[in-house]
Protein backbone atom coordinates (compact mmCIF):
# COMPACT_ATOMS: atom_id res chain seq x y z
CA UNK A 1 0.00 0.00 0.00
CA UNK A 2 1.37 3.48 -0.92
CA UNK A 3 -0.02 7.03 -0.24
CA UNK A 4 0.66 9.84 -2.99
CA UNK A 5 0.65 13.34 -3.34
CA UNK A 6 0.31 14.75 -6.94
CA UNK A 7 2.18 16.33 -9.29
CA UNK A 8 4.99 15.87 -11.43
CA UNK A 9 7.42 18.19 -9.92
CA UNK A 10 10.60 15.77 -8.84
CA UNK A 11 11.05 16.96 -5.33
CA UNK A 12 14.67 17.47 -3.93
CA UNK A 13 15.93 15.45 -1.58
CA UNK A 14 18.11 17.99 0.54
CA UNK A 15 14.86 20.00 0.69
CA UNK A 16 12.37 17.23 1.62
CA UNK A 17 14.98 16.10 4.38
CA UNK A 18 15.09 19.64 5.62
CA UNK A 19 11.48 19.57 5.89
CA UNK A 20 11.57 15.94 7.37
CA UNK A 21 14.19 16.87 10.11
CA UNK A 22 12.56 19.74 11.68
CA UNK A 23 9.37 17.38 12.36
CA UNK A 24 12.19 15.14 14.39
CA UNK A 25 13.76 17.85 16.34
CA UNK A 26 11.19 18.48 18.38
CA UNK A 27 11.54 15.73 20.08
CA UNK A 28 14.98 13.89 18.86
CA UNK A 29 18.25 14.98 18.79
CA UNK A 30 19.81 16.00 15.40
CA UNK A 31 23.19 14.88 13.78
CA UNK A 32 23.47 15.96 10.12
CA UNK A 33 25.99 13.93 7.81
CA UNK A 34 26.78 11.37 10.54
CA UNK A 35 29.11 8.30 10.13
CA UNK A 36 28.23 5.13 11.89
CA UNK A 37 30.25 2.00 11.73
CA UNK A 38 32.19 3.00 8.72
CA UNK A 39 28.71 4.35 6.38
CA UNK A 40 27.69 8.34 6.27
CA UNK A 41 24.33 8.96 6.52
CA UNK A 42 22.60 12.17 5.74
CA UNK A 43 21.26 12.89 8.92
CA UNK A 44 21.13 10.89 12.43
CA UNK A 45 17.92 11.16 14.85
CA UNK A 46 17.87 10.05 18.23
CA UNK A 47 15.25 9.73 20.86
CA UNK A 48 15.37 8.46 24.38
CA UNK A 49 12.71 8.77 26.76
CA UNK A 50 12.00 7.37 30.27
CA UNK A 51 8.19 7.04 32.17
CA UNK A 52 7.98 5.94 36.26
CA UNK A 53 5.40 5.53 38.23
CA UNK A 54 5.62 5.80 42.33
CA UNK A 55 2.87 5.34 45.07
CA UNK A 56 3.18 8.58 47.18
CA UNK A 57 6.87 8.93 47.62
CA UNK A 58 10.05 8.31 45.54
CA UNK A 59 11.15 5.73 47.39
CA UNK A 60 8.10 3.64 46.33
CA UNK A 61 8.53 3.19 42.80
CA UNK A 62 5.96 0.77 40.87
CA UNK A 63 7.49 0.92 37.49
CA UNK A 64 10.30 2.14 35.26
CA UNK A 65 10.17 2.04 31.83
CA UNK A 66 12.62 3.38 29.29
CA UNK A 67 12.42 3.48 25.37
CA UNK A 68 14.62 4.60 22.47
CA UNK A 69 14.69 5.30 18.76
CA UNK A 70 17.27 5.70 16.17
CA UNK A 71 16.76 6.89 12.93
CA UNK A 72 18.70 6.62 10.03
CA UNK A 73 18.44 9.07 6.94
CA UNK A 74 19.63 7.82 3.62
CA UNK A 75 19.61 9.96 0.24
CA UNK A 76 19.98 7.74 -2.41
CA UNK A 77 19.21 7.26 -6.04
CA UNK A 78 17.45 4.43 -5.76
CA UNK A 79 15.78 2.00 -3.03
CA UNK A 80 16.88 -1.40 -4.42
CA UNK A 81 16.83 -5.02 -2.50
CA UNK A 82 20.30 -4.77 -2.44
CA UNK A 83 20.51 -1.71 -0.20
CA UNK A 84 18.04 -3.24 2.03
CA UNK A 85 19.99 -6.09 2.59
CA UNK A 86 22.82 -4.11 3.37
CA UNK A 87 20.78 -2.53 6.21
CA UNK A 88 19.56 -5.42 7.31
CA UNK A 89 23.25 -7.07 7.62
CA UNK A 90 24.04 -3.53 9.77
CA UNK A 91 21.13 -3.79 11.98
CA UNK A 92 22.31 -7.26 12.66
CA UNK A 93 26.01 -7.08 13.00
CA UNK A 94 26.32 -3.35 14.73
CA UNK A 95 23.20 -1.68 15.25
CA UNK A 96 21.48 -3.81 17.33
CA UNK A 97 24.05 -5.52 19.33
CA UNK A 98 25.54 -1.94 20.09
CA UNK A 99 23.37 0.68 20.21
CA UNK A 100 20.81 -1.69 21.48
CA UNK A 101 22.31 -3.92 23.99
CA UNK A 102 25.70 -1.57 24.07
CA UNK A 103 27.47 -5.13 23.81
CA UNK A 104 25.80 -6.67 26.46
CA UNK A 105 23.57 -10.04 26.44
CA UNK A 106 20.62 -8.33 26.65
CA UNK A 107 19.27 -4.04 27.23
CA UNK A 108 20.01 -2.07 30.07
CA UNK A 109 17.03 -2.84 32.99
CA UNK A 110 13.40 -1.29 32.63
CA UNK A 111 14.65 -1.20 28.57
CA UNK A 112 10.85 -1.50 27.07
CA UNK A 113 11.37 -1.07 23.56
CA UNK A 114 13.98 0.38 20.86
CA UNK A 115 13.29 1.26 17.36
CA UNK A 116 15.90 1.16 14.65
CA UNK A 117 13.99 3.33 11.60
CA UNK A 118 15.52 3.57 7.96
CA UNK A 119 14.17 6.80 5.97
CA UNK A 120 15.51 6.25 2.61
CA UNK A 121 14.79 9.15 0.26
CA UNK A 122 15.41 7.92 -3.07
CA UNK A 123 14.83 9.53 -6.36
CA UNK A 124 13.99 7.00 -8.80
CA UNK A 125 10.57 5.18 -8.11
CA UNK A 126 11.64 2.00 -6.58
CA UNK A 127 10.35 -1.59 -9.18
CA UNK A 128 8.04 -4.40 -8.56
CA UNK A 129 10.74 -6.47 -6.88
CA UNK A 130 12.36 -3.60 -4.71
CA UNK A 131 8.59 -2.70 -3.57
CA UNK A 132 7.82 -6.15 -2.84
CA UNK A 133 11.49 -6.81 -0.23
CA UNK A 134 10.60 -3.43 1.26
CA UNK A 135 7.44 -4.80 2.16
CA UNK A 136 9.00 -7.85 3.86
CA UNK A 137 11.62 -6.11 5.11
CA UNK A 138 11.62 -7.37 8.77
CA UNK A 139 13.62 -7.28 12.17
CA UNK A 140 11.95 -7.63 15.57
CA UNK A 141 13.85 -9.15 18.44
CA UNK A 142 12.75 -9.91 22.06
CA UNK A 143 14.92 -10.35 25.51
CA UNK A 144 14.41 -12.26 27.86
CA UNK A 145 11.05 -13.41 26.65
CA UNK A 146 10.32 -9.67 26.56
CA UNK A 147 11.50 -8.95 30.04
CA UNK A 148 13.50 -6.75 28.81
CA UNK A 149 11.50 -5.79 26.23
CA UNK A 150 12.43 -6.33 22.14
CA UNK A 151 14.03 -3.94 19.44
CA UNK A 152 12.23 -3.27 15.86
CA UNK A 153 13.60 -2.03 12.24
CA UNK A 154 10.79 0.07 11.03
CA UNK A 155 11.60 1.27 7.30
CA UNK A 156 9.73 4.11 5.53
CA UNK A 157 11.08 4.66 2.00
CA UNK A 158 10.26 8.19 0.44
CA UNK A 159 9.78 7.82 -3.52
CA UNK A 160 10.88 11.27 -4.54
CA UNK A 161 9.86 11.07 -8.46
CA UNK A 162 6.46 9.52 -7.93
CA UNK A 163 5.76 11.47 -4.44
CA UNK A 164 5.14 7.97 -2.69
CA UNK A 165 5.73 6.87 0.39
CA UNK A 166 6.38 3.21 1.20
CA UNK A 167 6.61 1.04 4.40
CA UNK A 168 7.13 -2.00 6.02
CA UNK A 169 4.62 -2.82 8.60
CA UNK A 170 6.51 -1.95 11.57
CA UNK A 171 6.62 1.41 9.96
CA UNK A 172 3.53 2.50 9.05
CA UNK A 173 2.47 4.84 11.57
CA UNK A 174 5.17 7.52 10.04
CA UNK A 175 3.56 7.00 6.11
CA UNK A 176 1.35 10.06 7.31
CA UNK A 177 4.33 11.98 8.51
CA UNK A 178 6.29 11.46 5.87
CA UNK A 179 3.54 12.11 2.63
CA UNK A 180 2.53 15.48 4.74
CA UNK A 181 6.04 16.25 4.11
CA UNK A 182 5.61 16.42 0.14
CA UNK A 183 3.32 18.90 0.18
CA UNK A 184 5.01 21.24 2.58
CA UNK A 185 8.56 20.58 0.90
CA UNK A 186 6.55 22.25 -2.63
CA UNK A 187 5.17 25.07 -0.72
CA UNK A 188 8.38 26.05 0.36
CA UNK A 189 7.57 25.81 4.37
CA UNK A 190 10.65 26.24 6.78
CA UNK A 191 12.37 23.35 8.04
CA UNK A 192 15.10 22.40 10.03
CA UNK A 193 17.94 24.69 8.35
CA UNK A 194 15.65 27.20 8.71
CA UNK A 195 13.62 26.48 12.46
CA UNK A 196 16.97 24.61 14.13
CA UNK A 197 20.31 25.66 12.49
CA UNK A 198 20.11 29.20 11.54
CA UNK A 199 23.34 29.87 9.74
CA UNK A 200 24.70 31.70 12.82
CA UNK A 201 24.63 28.56 15.19
CA UNK A 202 26.48 26.22 12.47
Amino acid sequence: MTMAVRGNRFVDSSAYLNIILAKYAKSFDIYKQHMINGKQYAAYAYFSSLGEKYVLLKKAKLWSVKAFEHVFFLEEDSCTPELLHELLESVTAYMEPVLVRKGEKYPEKDHMYTYLTFAVLCRQTPDEEAKKAIRSFRFDKGYLFSMRGHSEVRLVVADLNGKEVLTNPAGRSLRKMYVKAFAETEQGARGYNELFDPPEQR
